[in-house]
């Protein structure tokens, strides 16, 4: 069995995701870590945050014996967004950063995300060799040998001034409502909004274990929309429940995206001279929308897989500083090593009040085709590729949308699923084109 997804360890908490495993997990990592030669010889210490859903406490708990027994000094930092753990993780030069998060899940599930020493996901090897060693026979460290632990709830103030040091100008007039999905950002973001000058009016702030993401965040965009309007703000932003994704929404109450949110922020630091060889980082699930209005303004784009991982290592890659994904998770290597959506939510509003445009006219440099997925389940994903009759009716639809619209078939990574994406000028066309493809797929893949 592999523990390790694209994004941690994640699944259903006390289930999946139990006390047992979390402290196994730890134990098995710093060992692994201290192969590696990341301790150097020095006493090995981690921070450790959570979300506010309830299983958090226990997990963290968990993950804090397992690191202490193990001779690791823990630093816990109490609820705090996943990117804040990252950056503390470099910030207190901590040798491992610890996460319990479940992201835009909800409650019931959670997860365990490790950083290693610099706030940069683990890679691959390191992963499999921690599930290698975890429940292995070990020399347990006595007296002074164990770790000890010590509360850093504090250490949030930290990253607050990390996230306002980025922001170059003051968002006084700036009306904002602030979405924090119940989730980890729902005292340090307003904080932070309101230190850079923001008038912020706040919805999703009231934690109580077992309501993030219920309803509110990245994912139900309705309130946030509803309440841009009857507030009169000049914008929406919405987190997801461990505040590494960030969405917006206009005066008007429009949604902007991800990938007109990162089409705004390309063009304002290629304009600030910020924008390394012009060029930023997708995936093959951006809009076309955002291809043509990269391509229009003398922008490349590099296509990835779909996921922030891969995101991230074409973005090293290539030495590039802004990539990001529709769903809002945005990477700005300039100021962080994961994507931040407060960091985002902040660079966003900059460029409204450094400009003195709105959010809509600003988003308009990109126009959103009309996109449709559909999820056909219970296939044989590996015929994808080679199926004639598939490839035939890729080729008919992609004829008949032209150079407006695109077609995407893509094998799940998780299950026996095949998505079919469809981009089209029109959101009939969208669907019709994607139902039929769905319906091919059915047939020959089934």
């Amino acid at each position: 069995m592999t523990l390790f997804g694209t994004d941690g360890i994640r699944g259903i908490a006390n289930r999946d995701v139990t006390a047992e495993l979390a402290l196994d997990v730890s134990v098995a990592a710093a060992h692994v870590l201290s192969l590696q030669g990341v301790f150097a010889g020095h006493r090995a210490t981690a921070v450790v945050g959570r979300d506010t859903r309830a299983s958090g406490e226990f997990l963290e708990a968990a993950v804090v014996a397992g690191l202490a027994s193990a001779g690791v000094d823990v630093l816990r930092l109490g609820v705090i967004p996943t990117p804040a753990v990252a950056h503390l993780t470099r910030a207190l030069y901590a040798d491992v950063g610890v996460v319990l998060s479940a992201s835009h899940n909800a409650a019931p599930d959670n997860g365990i995300k490790l950083f290693a020493r610099g706030g940069h996901k683990l890679d691959d090897d390191i992963e499999a060799a921690i599930e290698k060693r975890m429940r292995e026979p070990w020399e347990r460290p006595i007296g002074a040998g164990v770790g000890r632990v010590r509360d850093g709830a504090g250490e949030t103030e930290t990253y607050v001034a990390h996230l306002t040091s980025t922001v170059p100008c003051s968002l006084q007039g700036l009306k904002v409502v602030l979405d924090c999905a119940h989730g980890a950002a729902w005292d340090v973001g307003p904080r932070a909004l309101r230190r850079v000058g923001a008038e912020v009016v706040t919805i999703g702030v009231a934690p109580d274990g077992l309501n993030i993401n219920d309803g509110v965040g990245s994912t139900y965009l309705a309130q946030l929309q509803q309440a841009v309007v009857a507030h009169g703000a000049d914008a929406g932003i919405a987190l997801d429940g461990d505040a590494d994704r960030c969405l917006a929404v206009s005066a008007d109450g429009e949604i902007v995206d991800g990938d007109q949110i990162m089409a705004v922020l390309a063009l304002a630091m290629r304009a600030d001279g910020k924008l390394p060889d012009h060029t930023v980082v997708g995936t093959v699930m951006s809009n076309l929308g955002f291809k043509i209005a990269m391509r229009e303004a003398g922008i490349t784009m590099i296509e990835t897989a779909v996921g922030d991982r891969y995101v991230l290592e074409a973005m090293h890659a290539g030495n590039y500083v802004l990539g990001g994904e529709q769903s809002g998770h945005l990477i700005m290597l300039d100021h962080a090593t994961t994507g931040d959506g407060l960091l985002t939510a902040l660079q966003l509003l900059a460029r409204m009040a450094s400009s003195g445009q709105s959010l809509a006219k600003l988003a308009s440099v990109m126009r959103r085709l009309s996109q449709v997925l559909v999820n056909v389940r219970d296939v044989d994903k590996s015929g994808v590729d080679d199926d004639p009759h598939l490839a035939a009716a890729v080729a008919a639809a992609s004829a008949e949308l032209g150079d407006g619209g695109r077609v995407l078939l893509r094998p799940s990574g998780t299950e026996p699923v095949v998505r079919v994406m469809v981009e089209a000028q029109t959101p009939e066309q969208a669907q019709r084109v994607a139902e039929s493809l769905a319906t091919v797929v059915r047939k020959h893949l089934g």
